[in-house]
């Protein structure tokens, strides 16, 4: 199970997503995969934020990088507490993370912070090129090996043509250079999680994760149906259910 940008119980008031209450609460649950997202601020620090401005999180305007990082601590005080990538695998040492680069400013900056954390650091970005290009900063700065990673949109929407053509070569080709399908289980009406792309996942060595997925009789069928990972905001209701899947 993946926590989806931590845990915020229900009923909290304090804290916010992506906040260092909401991973630490998420560890505390049990969680040992959390997932979240990864923006720069003005001042060229990686921080974990999903929009790419203030407004939803602290009804301020501004740019995530348009904020210094002694700007962006001082508003999140109150909420939880800001938490940036160098302090999110540091003070996490027993937590895997998957990290969305959000920001193609970020991109560079995330590949830097995670390459000595290579082993427990999986890097998707809804754009190839923003994650590929995260990986090779990774690489550059001397990552022992390669981070795990998720193909993005572009990837995924060919693998679903070239799967439902069943063109098992492109098929192939396509699943060659990633570790996981992070995907929704259908969009709108089109369904995207299906027996056949968790077949053709597996029969690669790929792992299938469907987001985000917050209800309980919907984990306990997508578990059923072969999927390896739900991303979900519900990690202590998710959690127990896994351990009873299984046993």
């Amino acid at each position: 199970m993946l926590a989806h940008r931590g845990l915020v119980p229900e009923g909290s008031t304090d804290l916010v997503e992506n906040s260092f209450a909401a991973v630490a609460a998420a560890h505390a649950a049990g969680a040992t995969y959390v997932e979240s997202d990864c923006h720069v601020t003005l001042d060229g620090e990686v921080v974990l934020f999903h929009d790419d401005d203030l407004q939803r999180i602290a009804g301020d305007p501004r740019a995530i990088a348009a904020v210094t990082l002694a700007e962006l601590s001082e508003l999140m005080a109150g909420l939880g507490g800001l938490l940036t990538l160098d302090q999110a695998l540091e003070s996490f040492p027993t937590v895997r993370f998957n990290l969305d680069v959000k920001a193609p400013a970020a991109a560079e900056a995330v590949g830097r912070a995670v390459a000595p954390y290579a082993d427990r650091v999986l890097l998707t970005s809804f754009s190839d090129e923003r994650r590929r290009a995260a990986l090779a900063a990774a690489a550059d700065a001397g990552a022992p090996i390669r981070p795990a990673t998720s193909a993005g949109t572009q990837t995924i929407t060919r693998l679903l043509l070239a799967s439902g053509f069943r063109v098992r070569r492109a098929v192939s080709r396509l699943l060659s250079d990633v570790d996981a399908l992070q995907v929704p289980e259908r969009r709108g009406r089109v369904p995207i999680v299906t027996p056949r792309l968790i077949e053709n996942a597996h029969r690669h060595g790929v792992e299938v994760h469907v987001w985000t997925v917050n209800d309980p009789s919907d984990m306990e069928r997508l578990l059923l149906a072969g999927v390896d990972g739900l991303v979900t905001d519900r990690a202590d209701v998710a959690l127990p259910l896994a351990a009873r899947h299984a046993s």
